[in-house]
């Protein structure tokens, strides 16, 4: 089982590059990266709600569970 993470497709529909969530969300691009590409081992809450609010996303459309 694995959890997809589905950022690049949420910012590709709201047309925001790394650099501008990279701002809004107050992370920096390293971290965002690493969130991105799924290599992230795990996501607080806090950063999730900033990212939802900067992408007006609800969490759903970031993660995805697959078995």
């Amino acid at each position: 089982m694995s959890i997809i993470v589905n950022l690049d497709v949420m910012m590709a529909k709201r047309k925001m590059s790394l650099n501008e969530l990279s701002e809004k969300v107050e992370l920096t691009l390293s971290n965002l990266s690493i969130l991105k590409t799924g290599k992230a081992k795990a996501i607080r809450f806090t950063t999730l709600e900033a990212i939802c609010k900067a992408l007006d996303c609800q969490p759903g459309d970031i993660l995805e569970f697959r078995e």
